[in-house]
């Protein structure tokens, strides 16, 4: 009898993570409400939107609605699939990237040339390049998985990959979604079975290379002398941090209250994207702030999860590629979340789900629809049932 309700309970279980859907549309509705708030004054100040309050509230729901049907799209699609396109989806990346770079071609805005312009919006390959470099690592791993051992067959093919992908990343320049990239290219082939020596000398390498890029490039090295002593020149090097700390004083434990953030009244830049956690430090107080950070964390364990339980089922693609989705989003989310409080140099990379962004939402949104695809294939199979 037991045992009948059991599997009468199994077959009766939901076919996908509820959980994650609704905290994944938590983080966007969140989104949307402080994208509004922190470019009001923005959009008002600005004649090129027609001094419009709601420009980047309008868009913002387009981009919402656009990405949330491509992640049902990308939801009914099987895993299988993903895997068998991952190698032609990295070169349509790669693609992407030497066309931003063509001059006339990739739209430059503040001295980064980032975008390609569609004409009713600007693509952002690297967005994109995040969610195929996931894809492709993993499939490399399961492929190479004999001769992930041999520097020479298993590890130096996939770093003259990650190499190029780093150049073309670096002539736009985005150092950000190079040092992300990087994350989750690594990330997967430890979890892969990479050899530890070789990981270990990779590392090294990796920290050398770091170093060297910030030292050779100045506007690099100013932003990391900002980030030590944004005090010393606040209107300066230090002024998006020196603000954004501002914002997170103000807001003490319970925020000033949604819509009465000064920070975002023209004094902190880059506020409805960048810095939105700033914005939401101010308003929202602490309590909002660890709100924000619970539930990345809750969206990072689950991918992981999701992985253990693939792997039970020897669906070992779908385990490497829920890990570095979750790497993803847990990263930039760092990432972000350091430059705002201070904890990092100045990077430009937005927050996941909850930044202004066309190209950073839809890239985010259908990896969350490939998270609830992984696990929903693995339900399917716990049942008994095909995927």
């Amino acid at each position: 009898m037991m045992v009948t309700m059991l599997n009468r309970d199994r077959i009766n279980a939901p076919n996908y993570d509820q959980g994650l859907l609704w905290v994944t549309l938590i983080l966007l509705g969140i989104g949307l409400v402080m994208v509004y708030s922190a470019s009001i004054a923005i959009a008002e100040a600005d004649k090129a939107v027609g001094n419009n309050s709601s420009y980047y509230l309008v868009r913002q729901a387009i981009f919402m609605v656009v990405s949330l049907g491509a992640a049902f799209v990308a939801f009914n699609i099987p895993v299988a699939w993903w895997q068998k396109m991952a190698p032609y989806l990295f070169l349509v990346g790669l693609a992407l990237l030497v066309l931003v770079l063509v001059p006339g071609i990739g739209r430059v805005v503040g001295g980064s040339r980032r975008w390609l312009s569609l004409f009713v919006i600007n693509l952002q390959p690297s967005e994109f390049m995040k969610l195929f470099a996931a894809m492709y690592v993993a499939d490399y791993t399961v492929r190479k998985a004999a001769v992930m051992d041999s520097f020479k067959k298993g590890f130096m093919p996939m770093l003259f990959v990650m190499l190029l992908v780093g150049g073309l990343l670096l002539a736009e320049p985005d150092f950000g979604a190079f040092a992300v990239i990087a994350a989750i290219s690594i990330s997967i082939l430890w979890l892969g079975g990479i050899n530890g020596r070789i990981f270990g000398g990779l590392i090294v390498l990796l920290v050398i290379g770091f170093i060297f890029l910030i030292w050779s490039s100045p506007y690099r090295l100013e932003r990391v002398i900002g980030f030590m002593d944004p005090w010393a020149d606040p209107y300066g090097k230090g002024y998006q941090l020196s603000h954004a700390l501002i914002a997170f004083g103000r807001g003490e434990w319970l925020g000033v209250g949604l819509g009465a953030s000064v920070e975002k009244l023209l004094y902190l830049p880059e506020a409805h994207t960048d810095f939105l956690l700033a914005v939401i430090a101010e308003e929202l107080g602490f309590t909002g702030v660890v709100t924000v950070v619970g539930l990345f964390a809750w969206i990072v364990l689950r991918a992981f999860g999701m992985a253990k339980e693939a792997i039970e089922n020897e669906r070992y693609f779908a385990a490497l590629l829920a890990q570095g989705l979750g790497v993803w989003i847990g990263v930039q989310g760092i990432i972000n979340m350091g430059v705002n409080m201070g904890l990092l140099p100045t990077k430009g990379l937005t927050l996941p789900l909850l930044s202004f962004g066309g190209s950073g939402i839809l890239a985010n949104c259908i990896a969350m629809a490939i998270l609830l695809r992984i696990d929903f294939e693995n339900r399917r199979l716990q049942k008994g049932l095909p995927v």
